[in-house]
């Protein structure tokens, strides 16, 4: 159990990883920060100050906090309109952004053109963060994912280790759940990994992929896992056109505690995240999906797989996508 973890953003991802960390009892005190809802100034004054005095955050802590006896969890629960509530946290959960929302013609914005505003409330996050609990280590999962860690990066130079973005135990866990539902096996027996970007471009690597051990083109075809692998790249956008409202957000949630768990336990787990690459996989200077030992000091080593010849080409790809995306983090960023 930690002494304190930091949550940023209040909406359908945090209330959860709020929900769970009181019910997994994984630190003693939890606190968030949500700014909304916003003061509207072209509402009248009365409304107004009624707006000034609502807190998403302070609504839905108290909410959990209430429910504590019912659980018989002795964690401390609270929430902010500012940063305040993360102050002196061992470990931030950043979730702040814009989520992607279904247009009324059903389609929806990409990651990529959710990056000029989540970019502002990156640095935003960043600030907080370097004010309140400098030393605290951070998973990201705002999107763009790999972007939005760049920035964080950028903005508060941490040790490497201390930095993480959760892209690959989802992106994983989905994979995952596509084979044994095609399989028709139980999803414990399934072991899979996905690299590269958290976007269009991730790769699935087909030659880790394990049903109980046992390659799994033994139980599907290739014309039906190459569909599978498709579906894992588009599984975010799935989720989104179906809700309509907004994006996944109690998977994304169990998978970042997932990632805090290994810390806070130190279990030195083997899982994928968005971790900087320094030489690994022949790429510098890039945050990407790869497999680590995460444990108490964070990321405490990268694993590189032996991929096919096509799998690695397709990771390339990705993290030549990944790095893209980043160039144009640079060129806002210094408008910003």
């Amino acid at each position: 159990m930690l002494r304190k973890i930091g949550v940023i953003g209040g909406g359908n991802i945090g209330g959860v990883l709020v929900q769970e960390i009181v019910r997994r009892r994984l630190a003693r005190e939890v606190g968030l920060v949500d700014p909304a809802p916003f003061v509207n100034p072209n509402d009248p004054e009365d409304r107004q100050a009624t707006t000034r005095k609502q807190t998403i955050a302070g609504g839905k802590c108290l909410d959990i906090a209430e429910g504590t006896p019912v659980l018989r969890s002795d964690v401390l629960c609270y929430g902010s309109k500012d940063y305040s509530a993360i102050k002196d946290a061992e470990l931030i959960i950043n979730t702040a952004g814009v989520p992607r929302k279904a247009r009324p013609d059903g389609t929806f914005p990409s990651r990529e053109e959710l990056l000029t505003i989540n970019l502002k409330v990156t640095n935003q996050v960043a600030a907080g963060i370097s004010e309140q609990c400098p030393d605290a280590t951070v998973i990201s999962i705002a999107n763009p994912l790999d972007a939005i860690v760049y920035t964080l990066d950028k903005r508060l130079n941490p040790s490497k280790n201390k930095l993480m973005g959760m892209a690959g135990v989802l992106d994983s866990a989905r994979y995952c759940y596509f084979v044994a539902e095609a399989a028709n096996v139980s999803v414990e027996n399934v072991n899979a990994m996905v690299l590269g970007g958290h976007g269009d471009s991730m790769v699935p690597v087909r030659s880790s992929c394990l049903i109980a051990g046992i390659p799994v083109e033994k139980f599907i075809d290739a014309e039906k896992l190459a569909a599978i692998e498709t579906r894992t790249r588009k599984a975010g956008g799935e989720v989104v056109g179906l809700l309509g409202i907004g994006s996944a957000f109690a998977s994304p949630a169990w998978c970042a505690l997932e990632m805090a768990e290994a810390i806070i336990f130190d279990k030195r787990k083997i899982i994928p995240v968005s971790a900087k690459l320094e030489g690994e996989y022949g790429f510098e200077g890039v945050f990407v999906g790869v497999p680590a030992i995460v444990g108490a000091n964070g990321v405490e080593e990268i694993i590189e797989l032996d991929l096919t010849d096509h799998e690695r080409e397709a990771f390339g790809k990705s993290v030549a996508a990944v790095r893209n995306t980043c160039n144009s983090v640079e060129e806002m960023l210094a408008n910003l």
